[in-house]
């Protein structure tokens, strides 16, 4: 694939009609939400408000040029994040709380989100990166249309936590461009534990991978090193294996291309309300992160973003 020229397929979606049509399904959804496993049924458009305290009216934290994402994702212009307010996994040790959990951030109304990706592509941004896009993938869809109508021609990176619906991706099958999804736990019990009673997430989110991989297969970078298309997968290494970090390299071996692009992280500190567990009331070590990055390998995984 030459990625100087890459097209992204929501291009021809919006194209054709189908792009639109696809964000009012989605919106359609709000309803009675069930766009992500938790299935509040809520209906956001009358201003109730499920799990993840949205409405349907959108909320932003920040948009920006973004150095800190994945190198591939980066370049020379930054990866152009947009990131969203509130969050449907509730993770007890959430860095991004006030975000996440708080809600802060300003609503904005549909067009104000395309002219947001217009202004990051302008900026010279390598790519538009939703961050917790799940609870609001019909503004995103319909914000994309309305850019894609202005010219909007970056790569779509879908930045979500893992645990995603089946219907939902299928909604996303030709928009998404790079999935850029966490693999946080494989025990359900660790999952409900540090994630609000998210018991469905290991389950959910191997099947996610599995079928964000056979809409975007393999991330592999281009010519100029960055990655047009793809999956990237993120896991957090965290203190007392409460990510099942051996066994998540196992499965992903097995399950996915062992090529499949994955940054094992060490970035985990413990925020929020972790201090209440005191077996995530740390940092990850240096040996137990190394553990993990050996696994990998001895699993025969080729395509690793590590610390070393």
């Amino acid at each position: 694939m030459n990625g100087y020229h890459f097209k992204p397929g929501y291009v021809n979606l919006h194209r054709s009609g189908e792009l639109k049509m696809r964000g009012e399904s989605l919106w359609e959804m709000l309803k009675d939400c069930r766009l992500c496993p938790r299935q509040c049924g809520v209906n956001r458009i009358a201003g109730e408000k499920g799990f993840c305290k949205a409405s349907a009216k959108l909320r932003v934290a920040s948009f920006s040029s973004h150095f800190g994402e994945e190198r591939p994702l980066v370049g020379v212009g930054g990866s152009g994040t947009i990131f969203f307010s509130h969050c449907n996994l509730g993770c007890v040790f959430c860095q991004n709380w006030d975000i996440s959990h708080q809600g802060s951030g300003t609503e904005v109304g549909i067009a104000v989100l395309a002219g947001m990706m217009l202004q990051l592509q302008e900026q010279g941004c390598q790519n538009i990166n939703v961050v917790t896009p799940t609870h609001f993938a019909p503004h995103v869809v319909l914000a994309l249309d309305l850019a894609a109508g202005q010219g909007l021609c970056l790569p779509l990176v879908y930045n979500t936590c893992g645990w995603e619906q089946p219907d939902i991706l299928a909604l996303l099958d030709g928009i998404v461009d790079i999935y850029l999804a966490d693999f946080k736990y494989m025990d359900k019990g660790k999952s409900a534990l540090y994630s609000s009673d998210a018991t469905s997430y290991p389950e959910i989110t191997r099947s996610a991978l599995i079928e964000m991989n056979r809409q975007v297969g393999v991330a592999m970078p281009a010519e100029n090193g960055l990655v047009y298309r793809g999956l990237m997968v993120r896991h957090l290494v965290m203190p007392g294996d409460a990510s099942g970090s051996l066994e998540a390299m196992q499965w992903i071996s097995s399950n996915l291309p062992r090529d499949t692009y994955v940054n094992i992280m060490i970035q985990y500190r413990p925020a929020y309300r972790a201090h209440l567990f005191p077996e995530i009331d740390s940092h990850v070590s240096r040996e137990a992160y190394l553990e993990v990055v050996q696994e990998a390998r001895r699993c025969a995984l080729v395509n690793l973003d590590v610390d070393v």
